[in-house]
């Protein structure tokens, strides 16, 4: 029974933040029918920022709950900046040709932003987990569990929940869900169809930048973080069904389950045991779990 609580605490606590960086991958794609590589990329760049502005509060004394607010406030500023420099400086000369081009721009900007990340940080990793101790312990059924992890499942459930609220309860969302269907038509009826993409990317920018924020307390931020993202972010993504935010949350569930699972009964099946998931659900599934072949949703 410890074992049970403990693979399941230990899955959603890895769904949740990865679930936060995959809800981005799903955005952008539901609205800009864009695979963006580069979204890897972001995460580290957030989990890059957040390791330093915490570590500059934690040398001025600060108390480390506070430190919460500079990975929000990290991950805001990383959107604000590389977002519109990249969907208006370079994706927006690329709209409307082969999906296939757009893939190669993003993933050529992936392998910049590896380095770049090199040049402003460095190689030598970050640690910040006093941030990931300042939350204490909660006792559940005998069972010890980190507060910062607890705290972690909340904001992933937040992120998600506030998400599919404006998309779905809010006039600007019902603005995207007509970008989405048809861009043509919408911009016909007088909508600012670049000023939603812009948006939306930027939204993206923000959910991988804070995925990697909230991660970096919890792990040592080096050099190499964008790549095992990408590719765990889009086996969620493809498990869940490309642009669906319920697709996106399920496949993080699934991912994460079977992450933990593997590591406490059989920690060899680690390496393999998310592909061998995806693939035997794309066996039955090819299209994911929630998508939909006729129309691109999320």
């Amino acid at each position: 029974m410890n074992l049970l609580l403990t693979i399941l605490f230990d899955g959603i606590t890895y769904a949740s933040w990865l679930f936060i960086v995959a809800l981005g991958l799903t955005l952008v794609f539901g609205v800009l029918k864009i695979l963006n590589i580069a979204h890897g990329s972001f995460y580290a760049v957030g989990a890059y920022a957040g390791a330093s502005l915490v570590g500059w509060l934690l040398s001025i004394q600060m108390a480390p709950a506070f430190s919460l607010v500079a990975l929000f406030a990290a991950a805001v500023a990383v959107s604000a900046v590389l977002a519109p420099l990249t969907e208006r400086g370079l994706l927006r000369m690329f709209y409307g040709r082969d999906e296939v081009l757009l893939v190669l721009v993003t993933y050529a900007m992936f392998l910049m932003l590896e380095d770049i990340t090199k040049l402003l940080w460095g190689v030598n990793p970050y640690y910040v987990s006093d941030t990931y101790q300042a939350f204490g312990t909660l006792h559940i059924a005998g069972q010890s569990y980190v507060g910062y992890d607890v705290l972690l499942i909340g904001l992933a459930t937040g992120c998600g929940l506030l998400t599919w609220w404006v998309l779905n309860r809010t006039r600007q969302g019902k603005i995207v869900t007509a970008v989405i269907h048809s861009a043509e038509v919408a911009a016909s009826m007088g909508v600012n169809v670049s000023r939603i993409y812009t948006l939306a990317f930027m939204c993206g920018v923000f959910f991988a930048a804070l995925g990697g924020a909230l991660t970096a307390p919890m792990i040592s931020v080096q050099p190499g973080l964008s790549v095992g993202v990408i590719i765990v972010s889009f086996a969620v993504v493809i498990i869940g069904g490309l642009g669906s935010i319920e697709g996106a949350a399920i496949g993080a569930l699934i991912v994460g389950l079977a992450r933990a699972a593997a590591v406490h009964i059989w920690p060899p099946a680690e390496l393999f045991s998310i592909y061998v998931v995806m693939a035997v659900i794309l066996m039955f599934r090819p299209e994911g779990l929630f998508q939909r072949i006729q129309a691109r949703k999320i």
